[in-house]
């Protein structure tokens, strides 16, 4: 079973921004605490939050929460997930035929 126009849109929009690149490119080398991203890529953990969300309802990203140890706040940790990542005339023509 094939993606639907739906899905295909949101994986567009997933991969539209250049930070949401990035985001892929740097959980594709290990996960990452949120905390730890926003501090790296120099952005608000919101503003973080927002792209990574859209990342995670496209299918690219998952996440947990853990209790680590140490602390006992919980934090939120996001990996890459296996994608695979295209678009052909058979999709269009499902579509739209």
């Amino acid at each position: 079973m094939g993606r639907t126009m739906q899905q295909v849109v949101s994986i567009g929009e997933a991969i539209s921004h250049p930070l949401r690149l990035k985001l892929l490119y740097m959980l594709s080398e290990r996960e990452w605490y949120v905390y730890e991203l926003a501090k790296e890529l120099n952005v608000s953990r919101q503003v973080l939050y927002l792209h990574l969300k859209r990342l995670e309802k496209a299918g690219f990203v998952e996440s947990d929460l853990r209790l680590e140890d140490d602390d006992m706040r919980a934090k939120k940790f996001f990996r890459l997930k296996e994608f695979e990542v295209s678009l052909n005339i058979e999709d269009l023509k499902e579509f739209f035929e």
